[in-house]
């Protein structure tokens, strides 16, 4: 239809505009594929064909012209880098505007025969009910002092098994209740449906939306963990970045499944990384089908109060088992762009913030105790199977690139040039006792003394360590001028590298 509409638009604006309507066509012809080509992959990207099954009529209405915009927007920016100027600006500009008007007669016209169908299917109330608007029916009856009604649990199991078809109903059931009045089992996005529970709390919440979906993903948890009790269990998934790679690459043909991920790449990770570019990707998507990753999703959810339990990739989506241990620690600005501040420990066990550009995805800083209880630690005393790293951040890691932005902990006196190097407050409780109050006698290094020894375990470490600071404390000016040379020696000359 709407491939219909853009075709017909073009011919009309070919006809209208005066001149030789057959060398439009001739001139014109492999432009109007290009053009095709760049309508569809927005209109895709931007999800506007999925905007008719959304009940906010004048929420689609608009973000379909919205999404419109931006196609005309990079259409026009690559005829300006590609200085191609001899298209008419009528004809780019008409079709544009012609194909939006049609498509919104379109839409509308879909939005009243669908309103209609729904009245006249409802008995004409123009409503219909979802099984999870059960719960919230239930309380407006106890708020009206009307009988209580005795909920029938089948029909919850029914409904789960329904929604999250039966692999996930059986991993779920292990874990959850589902006959108990202390189960909520809910299909929402937002965290008002949590707050406008009347029951004031429960052992297990089970939610049967994918986080992506979220707008607000950490205010959602939020509320999730005041709803429950310590040790209540919190259970959903979502599909991560990888699983979206997959499925994207499998669902659209050859050459164009990689453009199109190429194009999602840039908005959908991209764009919410930039300041200037933040804004105008909610904008667009609302924080609807947003890229996850699994370091990101649980790092939110550690950052507000609950441990995984468990995990299982069920049906193309990773389900979790959360498990509620604390509350919230509610992260003020956290921080998604290039360059990133991570709390480490100082001299005299002060906090400080060592500068660092990003390796890792956002909110993985919370996950240390989770990836040394599931993983451990490898050779060089780094974390085994680290899925925290991005595939950029290993390569910056690998050159030191991530590091530059600590000379700025340096110029303002927060590390000096060799010494131990600076630990987050998980790793530092990894340390025996001995090592740790010697480490907060001075100020950790940019270059610590593992490029000397090149120690392969923990053990190691902290012994190589422990040389250090008895020598620093006797010899501090020899001891760093020594170990600054020992170790520009062994990463030029030898090689060292820390993993």
């Amino acid at each position: 239809m709407d491939l219909f509409i853009v075709a017909l638009s073009f011919v009309l604006c070919v006809t209208v505009k005066p001149g030789d309507t057959s060398a439009y066509y001739r001139s014109y012809s492999v432009s109007f594929l290009f053009f095709v080509l760049i309508w569809v992959t927005g209109s895709l990207l931007f999800e506007k064909y999925a905007l008719l099954g959304n009940p906010d009529y004048r929420h689609a209405l608009k973000r379909m012209i919205l999404c419109n915009m931006i196609i005309f927007f990079f259409i026009t920016s690559i005829m300006y880098v590609f200085q191609s100027f001899h298209y008419s600006r009528f004809i780019v500009l008409g079709t544009v505007a012609v194909a939006t008007v049609a498509e919104l007669l379109a839409g509308t016209l879909y939005y009243l025969v669908v309103n209609t169908r729904i009245r006249y299917e409802n008995g004409g109330n123009g409503s219909h009910k979802e099984a999870g608007t059960l719960l919230r029916e239930e309380s407006l009856v106890s708020l009206k002092k009307r009988p209580a009604l005795r909920y029938d649990f089948r029909m919850r199991e029914e409904y789960l098994r329904n929604e999250i078809g039966e692999e996930a109903f059986r991993y779920i059931v292990n874990y959850a209740a589902i006959d108990s009045p202390n189960t909520l089992v809910i299909a929402t996005t937002t965290r008002f449906n949590i707050d406008a529970q009347i029951q004031k709390s429960f052992d297990c919440i089970i939610n049967v939306r994918r986080v992506n979906d979220f707008r607000y993903i950490n205010k959602y948890f939020e509320s999730v963990n005041a709803k429950l009790g310590t040790g209540g269990i919190f259970i959903d998934f979502l599909e991560t970045k990888n699983m979206r790679k997959k499925r994207i690459l499998a669902k659209y043909p050859p050459v164009f499944n990689y453009l199109y991920y190429s194009v999602d790449f840039i908005v959908k990770r991209l764009f919410p990384k930039f300041a200037l570019t933040k804004k105008l990707y909610f904008v667009l998507t609302r924080g609807e089908n947003r890229v996850l990753s699994k370091a990101e999703a649980f790092g939110r959810l550690y950052s507000c109060g609950f441990e995984i339990l468990d995990e299982k990739v069920v049906d193309k989506g990773l389900y979790f088992i959360a498990v509620k241990v604390k509350d919230p620690l509610f992260p003020q600005n956290p921080s998604y762009g290039p360059m990133v501040a991570l709390e480490r420990i100082g001299k005299g066990g002060k906090p400080i913030r060592v500068y660092k550009m990003r390796t890792m995805h956002p909110f993985a800083e919370y996950l240390q105790d989770y990836i040394y209880r599931k993983a451990g630690l490898q050779e060089g005393g780094k974390f085994r199977d680290d899925f925290r790293v991005t595939t950029l951040g290993r390569i910056m890691r690998k050159f030191w690139l991530d590091e530059l932005p600590m000379l700025i902990n340096l110029a303002k006196g927060d590390l000096k040039l060799v010494g131990v190097r600076p630990l987050s407050r998980q790793y530092f409780k990894l340390y025996s006792p001995e090592l740790q109050k010697l480490r907060i006698l001075t100020r950790p290094g940019l270059i610590p003394p593992f490029y000397v020894d090149n120690p392969g375990t923990l053990e190691e470490i902290e012994a190589s360590e422990l040389k250090y600071l008895h020598a620093y404390k006797k010899h501090p000016l020899r001891t760093d001028w020594v170990y600054f040379w020992k170790a520009i020696y062994n990463i030029v000359i030898r090689k060292y590298r820390s993993q």
